[in-house]
């Protein structure tokens, strides 16, 4: 299995309800291809693939991605119940401070062949496994704020619109929001 590497500063753009996200990032090894893109999908909590928000391609080694602070389409959405967080770090008991709908968003990789700037069915996607320093990325959105907490101190504070954390599991789960330098690799196999 080859692997290579994304490496990305994520920031956070605006601030407040339905708050935009823009990924930055360089991408380096042996595999990246000039037909190349990096996509932001929506997927259900099973993980299949349901929306894709925005794509764009990789270019000298680079990309800027804007996920759009509109809201995913509403079979992306589930209602959030402390019996379907299956959330990196999250470990019952669960505990949800008001009812909301959400979605997970993923950073996928695709081979555009046709170079029509989209994914076209026969172009599979390829999961990108986001981290910083041992952290996962974790991007969902949320219809209202609302605040998750589960066993060994995970608490994520969610804002109206998509939100973005690094979650790292260890003897205790920290879960800390995105800040402008953060940077996050991103290891797909091929």
């Amino acid at each position: 299995m080859k692997i290579f590497s994304l490496s990305m500063t994520l920031a956070l753009m605006s601030v407040g309800a339905a708050s935009a996200l823009t990924v930055k990032g360089t991408v380096s090894g042996a595999n990246v291809t000039p037909d190349l893109r990096v996509a932001g999908v929506v997927i259900t909590p099973s993980g299949q693939f349901v929306q894709e928000l925005s794509s764009v391609p990789v270019e000298g080694g680079s990309f800027t991605m804007e996920i759009p602070d509109t809201s995913p389409l509403p079979r992306a959405m589930v209602s959030l119940t402390p019996q379907n967080v299956n959330w990196p770090g999250v470990i019952d008991p669960v505990q949800v401070s008001g009812q909301a709908q959400v979605a997970e968003l993923k950073l996928f990789t695709y081979r555009d062949q046709n170079n029509n700037g989209r994914r076209d069915d026969n172009e599979p996607l390829r999961e990108a496994m986001s981290d910083a320093r041992g952290a996962n990325l974790f991007v969902v959105w949320a219809n209202t704020d609302v605040t998750v907490t589960a066993n060994k101190g995970f608490r994520a504070p969610l804002k109206r619109g998509w939100n973005a954390f690094l979650v790292d599991v260890g003897k205790a789960v920290s879960v800390q929001p995105f800040a402008d330098s953060t940077v996050v690799t991103v290891r797909i196999g091929r």
